[in-house]
């Protein structure tokens, strides 16, 4: 594993417990052989998030994401001007 990989998607991490989410990671191998990584958060206010990707900092990351949610990344097109 890439050291750069691992400290990315350790601070990733570490800022969702900062945040309150307690947070689980598991790697497996699927039917096809490829490992896959598993990782999920939740907290005491029952949000529970689940993410499955072919790497480890990929599946922080879209964890992270799926957390914050879409309105941080507001679709330009429903703006009126």
């Amino acid at each position: 594993m890439n050291p750069l990989c691992a400290k990315n998607w350790e601070v990733i991490a570490d800022n969702l417990s900062k945040a309150g989410w307690s947070w689980g990671c598991v790697s497996a191998v699927d039917s096809e052989g490829r490992t896959i990584w598993i990782t999920d958060a939740h907290r005491g206010d029952g949000n529970r998030f689940v993410v499955r990707a072919d790497e480890i900092l990929t599946a922080f990351v879209e964890l992270e994401g799926t957390i914050r949610g879409p309105w941080l990344w507001p679709d330009l097109r429903l703006k009126s001007y």
